[in-house]
Parts: structure tokens; sequence; C-alpha cells
């Protein structure tokens, strides 16, 4: 850099007039000589960052608890078992003997249901491992992932009579279809159509006799058995039109799922589309109060029932709209309006 005391002058890096000097050294340049002093560089240097220090797994004393509990309790059954069937020995043979054959069929059941728990669970897997891929390979157009996702996907819907011609059809797109993006929109256009169809329906006639129940019954508690029941057999329905076919331990999966969602896009209650229903719809739950909740409770099994598309379903919403609350919904949402201008209307 040249001296601050000497005006800005051009000159060519290989002058020999041009000499570079250190900033210690502390000599006049003679005149008609350029003196070049360096300075050291005063640009941040990146700041070395440390990675975070692993999170330290603590030991799992509540899963210890209740394995322990369980097998407690697996071995407090078994003994009184035991002890049931030596005390029928004792008073009778035949009686020792009904009682073993009993419990060879108690265990057989409990052999057959616990296996058909696995495999709920393993189909559930499968179904989200499904539709996790299935936004990779659209996100990356990737063809041979494509191709592979809707073949499994025709394989999970096998069981499903009414789609067997779009199977056949979407097997003939496979070599056809270049992009693994667009093959992904046709599947889900040919297999969902049907499937999404009839999954509203299922959740607009639950929502409707949610509300109608729930605006005539007379306890609070009846409410909440119904509601309870009905929202259970509308998930497990819905389940079982995208493929999956769920238990007990698939329904708690599906529901922490459920819940998960509803939470992620903004709880039951507090959607943007159910406030503006209800906001916009106000007047009649003014004018009856018992109306007012069946409608409300009719138009949350309805959100829990969008939520619970989104989550059963194999393929995610690409080329197909999500349903809305108002598709849902709208006869609830009608139903009310007519109520409330029955009611405005004076006395003829």
């Amino acid at each position: 850099m040249s001296d601050k005391s000497r005006r800005p002058t051009a000159f060519r890096l290989d002058d020999p007039r041009v000499t570079v000097a250190s900033p210690e050294d502390d000599v006049k340049a003679k005149r008609g000589v350029v003196r070049v002093v360096t300075e050291p560089e005063t640009f941040d240097a990146p700041v070395p960052v440390e990675p975070p220090l692993p999170v330290r797994r603590r030991f799992p004393w509540g899963t210890v608890f209740w394995t322990a509990l369980g097998g407690l309790v697996s071995l407090g059954l078994g003994l009184a078992i035991t002890h049931l069937i030596e005390d029928l020995y004792t008073r009778n043979t035949w009686l020792g003997n009904f009682g073993a054959g009993l419990a060879m069929v108690a265990g057989l059941a409990l052999i057959v249901i616990i296996a058909k728990e696995i495999y709920s669970l393993l189909r559930l897997a499968s179904i989200e491992k499904l539709r996790a891929r299935a936004e990779a390979a659209s996100a990356a157009d990737d063809r041979d992932a494509a191709r592979g996702i809707v073949r499994e996907l025709n394989a999970a819907l096998s069981a499903t009579p009414q789609l067997a011609r779009a199977r056949t059809d979407l097997e003939t797109h496979l070599t056809e279809i270049i992009d693994g993006r667009d093959l992904l929109h046709i599947a889900e256009r040919t297999l969902m159509t049907p499937l999404d169809r009839e999954a509203s329906r299922l959740v607009a006639r639950t929502a409707t006799r949610v509300s109608v129940v729930t605006a005539v019954s007379p306890r609070a508690a009846i409410d909440m058995a119904f509601v309870l029941i009905a929202a259970l057999g509308m998930i497990r329905r819905l389940a079982a039109i995208y493929g999956g076919r769920p238990g007990f331990l698939g329904m708690i999966r599906l529901l922490r799922h459920i819940i998960a969602h509803l939470t992620v896009t903004g709880g039951i209650a507090a959607g943007d589309s159910l406030i503006q229903q209800m906001l916009g719809h106000g007047v009649a739950a003014k004018l009856s109060a018992r109306l007012g909740e069946g409608v409300l409770n009719g138009l949350l099994t309805a959100r829990l029932g969008l939520a619970a598309i989104e989550v059963a379903r194999p393929l995610p919403f690409a080329a197909l709209p999500k349903p809305a609350l108002s598709d849902i919904a709208g006869d609830l949402l009608s139903r009310r309006d007519d109520a409330a201008r029955d009611k405005a209307l004076p006395d003829s």
C-alpha cells in the first residue's frame, strides 16, 4: 500500500522504481521511488465452531418399570391359571381337562391377536414410509423410485375391488411416463380420487350423526361417549379405505399421529377454516344453544376426520386438492343457517 502522505499515483508492478517495505521499516523513500508498505490483512478469520456435545442418554427407568410390571402381571396370571387348573384336577379329572383345554384355546387366541396387531403395525408403518418416499421421489423427480412406489401402492390396494381397472390402467403407464413426478401425479389422480371421495363421504356422515345426536342428547356424558365411539370408528374405517387395517395398537399409533398432525396444523379448534365457519355462522348458536353445541361437535369431528385422511393416505396431496372443512361440513352449516333463518322470521 502506498504512503498516506503521497497523492494517488498510477504505477506498474514491474517498474524498477517500486520498492516493497514492511511496516516496521521507518525509512523514507527517495525521490522518484514508489514505496509500497505491506499491511496485515484485517478480514475476520472464521471462528472454529465446536461440534455440539452429544446428548447424554439417560437410563430408561420408565421402560424398565413398565416392562418389569408387565412381567409380574404375566407371571401372576400364569400362576393363577396354573393353580386353577390344578384345583380343577383335584376336584375332578374332566374338570381339569376342560380347564386345560380352555387355557390352550385362550393361549392360541392370544397368539393370533398378537400376530394380527404386529401385522397391522407393520402395515401402517409401510404406508407411512410409502408416503415419505413418494414425497422425496416427487421432489427429486426420480423415475425409478416413482415406479417402485406405484408398484407397491398397487400391491397395497390389491384388496380394493373398485380400483381393479384403475390399477390395470396404471400398470400400462409405468413404461410410458418418463418423469417420476408426473407418474406419481397420475397415480394419485387414478387411485386416490375414488378413495378420497369415499373418505369425504364417511367423514361427512359421521360429523352429521355426531351433530344430530349431541344436539338432542340430554346428558353431557352421553355426548362424550358417543363422540369418542364415533371418532374411533371413523378413524378405523378411514384407515381401512386407504389400505390400512389397524388393530388396538395400530389405533393408538394412528391417534398419536393424528394428534401430532392437528398440533402442527394449528390445533383442533384453532384452524383458520373452523374459526371462519364458526364466526360466520354464529347466529344459530346464539338462538339455540343445543343446536350450536351439536354443530360445533360435528365440525370438530369433521376436522378430526380431515386430519385422519392426511395421516392414513398412502400418497401426499400433490396433484389433488386437500378436502376443505366447508366441503365436508357444508350440510351442517346450511342446516344451522336454515334454523337461524326460521327462528329469526316473525310469527305470522
